[in-house]
């Protein structure tokens, strides 16, 4: 096996741990099914393409179909909108109902056949809408990153900064530029693309986790110095 072939299969590896292990804590430490089901998704994702891999599967494949369904459900709407409305859970203490939760995921799962079905004959269109929606996204990621520094949580900030700024040359490079040295299944980019992914969700995961704990601890507070003695004297 060739050295790029060892470091893509375990980027995937890496990246499909990721997924699983942190959107699983997702749903468990925070009932947040947005960012939960998106990262088990991503990793779904990871999965099939590892076992495409290592199969030598072709584009009659059924699972070239459902990789190229998955990457464009994540792409125009998964890590786009969902991580948005996602993140708002720890930024703006959004709690989205069920039905949303549903809602928002069909709309994603519609997109990401439409996308399958006619994305050829969109052409540049698609590429540029791809680049947009990330676009918006990153600036919101920014935002994100300003939130964690302002509460003094700086490592997580430049963490997730960096992951943000990774992330965003991979999806700006995506359709459009190539590897020097790359071979035909893009293996170097791809090694590039799912160890940012897998760092990108690692950190987000964390970051939330901070902000959250912090909006809790601020939270408290008021309570805290109604039950203090001394609050109690000075009432």
């Amino acid at each position: 096996m060739a050295i790029r072939d060892a470091l893509f299969l375990l980027a995937d590896v890496w990246m499909i741990t990721v997924g699983f292990t942190f959107g699983w804590k997702f749903i468990r430490n925070y009932g947040n099914y947005l960012l939960g089901l998106e990262w088990i998704i991503v990793a779904t994702s990871g999965s099939n393409f590892l076992v495409y891999a290592l199969l030598g599967g072709d584009e009659t494949s059924p699972m070239y179909t459902a990789a190229h369904f998955l990457d464009a459900f994540s792409r125009s709407v998964g890590i786009t909108l969902i991580l948005v409305m996602g993140l708002m859970g720890a930024t703006h203490r959004y709690k989205p109902s069920k039905a949303t939760d549903v809602g928002v995921f069909a709309f994603a799962a519609a997109v990401g056949l439409f996308l399958q079905l006619f994305g050829e004959r969109l052409g540049l269109a698609l590429d540029i809408f791809y680049v947009v929606v990330n676009v918006l996204t990153t600036l919101f990621l920014i935002y994100f990153s300003k939130r964690l520094w302002a509460i003094g949580a700086k490592g997580m900030a430049i963490g997730a900064g960096l992951a943000t700024a990774a992330a965003f040359t991979i999806a700006a490079t995506y359709d459009f530029v190539r590897i020097p040295g790359d071979d035909a299944a893009h293996t170097l980019f791809y090694i590039a693309a799912l160890s940012t992914w897998g760092f990108q969700m690692c950190m987000y995961y964390f970051a939330y986790r901070a902000l959250h704990a912090h909006n809790e601890s601020a939270e408290a507070e008021p309570e805290r110095r109604e039950q203090s003695p001394v609050a109690g004297a000075g009432a």
